[in-house]
């Protein structure tokens, strides 16, 4: 029974361990130099090809990234539906609220080809 259950034990530690998936990782170093050189120019820059936020739902989940974590989930989410535009190469982002309610909303801008946030305010 005792050798049953160690078996037991060791054949489920072996199987996990063989189960993990291994990754190679690059290293800070690396990362390091690679921002180096996007810093210069060097290298091909996908986002001046095609843009990187190419619809409402990328939009909507930058434009929360950044809101949930200056303003709060629960304040943001208020605010729901978003009114949501692309005008020319940007997201414009609002917030709503109902029709009797007092008080501001955010209004938020992304820059479609490269996700950069280009406007941010919350109005009182």
């Amino acid at each position: 029974m005792k050798l049953q259950l160690f078996l037991l034990c060791f054949l489920s530690v072996f199987i996990n361990w063989h189960c993990q998936s291994k990754h190679t990782t690059l290293g800070k170093e690396y990362a390091r130099k690679f921002l180096t050189d996007v810093q210069q120019g060097k290298g091909s820059l996908l986002s001046q090809v095609i843009p990187i936020v190419r619809d409402k739902e990328t939009a909507i989940a930058i434009a929360e990234a950044v809101l949930f974590k200056i303003y709060g989930k629960d304040e943001i989410t208020k605010q729901k539906p978003y009114e949501v535009h692309q005008i020319e190469n940007y997201w414009v982002l609002f917030g709503t609220l109902p029709e009797d309610t007092m008080g501001g909303v955010f209004e938020i801008a992304i820059d479609a080809q490269d996700g950069r946030i280009v406007g941010l305010t919350h109005g009182k």
